[in-house]
């Protein structure tokens, strides 16, 4: 009886035991292993998440990352082609691929940090180098036919003049890109994108380059100006001769009007002499009274003066 009831508590032992000394173990998502027996690796890396088993104190697990990582490198200070120096900024995105030839070439994600500084700076000193420093900092043409379109052939600038790109910033990346992918392949890595964050001038030449770029500017915005000057006198210009045509036209047709008016009253005024001549008169008597005096108007008249006959009449009616 004491046997039988001792046997359930060995199995129990024995299962704590192989749970404490690590026979199981999960892989989170995200993460690949590798088994290493002895320090030599066994088997296939493990690359599906879930829970696994392994031979206890005898076995030991590697957890690798399996997402893609980011590598930043610091700034260098690279002559391009031209002898112009610049700070060179890139970064990446790099991913385990192989994590066995990984484990075995490496060991850790920081040592392979510190080989992809190598690496990546290598190509990106080497493509840099070898191309002219508009190369590395345009990627198209676009500016270029802007400002000789602009400048235009009077200001002694043609398109062959000025720098033209042939590669350009995006397929040297590429290149980059490609060169440094060749290299990790060996390491189990595998390269996923490389981009130039930022270029900056050294000090020593930033402020001619500065200098140079104010003055280009300075050129196309006068150029803009004195076109900008010649559209405002050439529309100044033709909204004077629209106001003088519209000035001269509105005077015509005033005076037209005017003129039919001025035969129109004198229409009038004969036709109605016509109907009654005396009365016609004695209204032209009447007005010419009123523009004629006031309160300090003194006219000296002859007593048969035709002007105020009609007043005469006035008073010998009155009588």
């Amino acid at each position: 009886m004491k046997f039988k009831i001792l046997i359930p508590l060995i199995i129990v032992a024995i299962l704590i035991v192989i749970f404490a000394s690590g026979a199981f173990y999960i892989i989170q998502e995200g993460e690949q292993v590798v088994i290493t027996e002895f320090g030599r690796p066994v088997g296939e890396p493990i690359v599906d998440a879930g829970l696994q088993i392994k031979t206890p104190f005898i076995q030991q697990v590697h957890r690798f990352e399996k997402r893609i990582m980011e590598w930043d490198g610091s700034p260098n200070q690279i002559p391009t082609k031209d002898k112009r120096f610049i700070w060179l900024d890139t970064t990446a995105r790099w991913q385990i691929k192989d994590a066995l030839i990984f484990y075995q070439a490496l060991g850790t994600e920081v040592l392979a940090q510190s080989r992809l500084d190598d690496i990546i700076d290598s190509a990106a000193r080497d493509l840099v180098t070898a191309h002219m420093l508009i190369e590395v900092v345009r990627n198209s043409n676009r500016v270029l036919e802007l400002d000789a379109e602009t400048l235009g052939e009077e200001e002694g600038q043609t398109k062959e003049q000025l720098e033209e790109i042939q590669i350009g910033r995006e397929e040297i990346t590429q290149k980059i890109l490609e060169k440094a992918r060749e290299t990790v392949l060996r390491f189990g890595i595998e390269l996923v994108d490389v981009r130039i964050k930022r270029i900056n001038y050294v000090d020593e030449v930033r402020q001619k380059v500065f200098d140079q770029m104010i003055s280009e500017r300075q050129r196309i915005s006068e150029k803009y100006k004195s076109e900008g000057a010649g559209e405002a006198a050439n529309i100044m210009g033709q909204k004077q001769k629209e106001l003088e045509r519209i000035q001269s036209e509105a005077y015509k047709e005033a005076e037209q009007i005017k003129g039919a008016a001025d035969a129109q009253a004198i229409q009038i005024y004969a036709d109605a002499h016509g109907k009654d001549p005396e009365f016609f008169a004695f209204l032209q008597t009447l007005e010419t009274y009123r523009k004629s005096t006031n309160e300090s108007t003194k006219l000296i008249l002859t007593t048969d003066s035709e002007l105020y006959k009609y007043l005469k009449n006035s008073q010998l009616m009155r009588r």
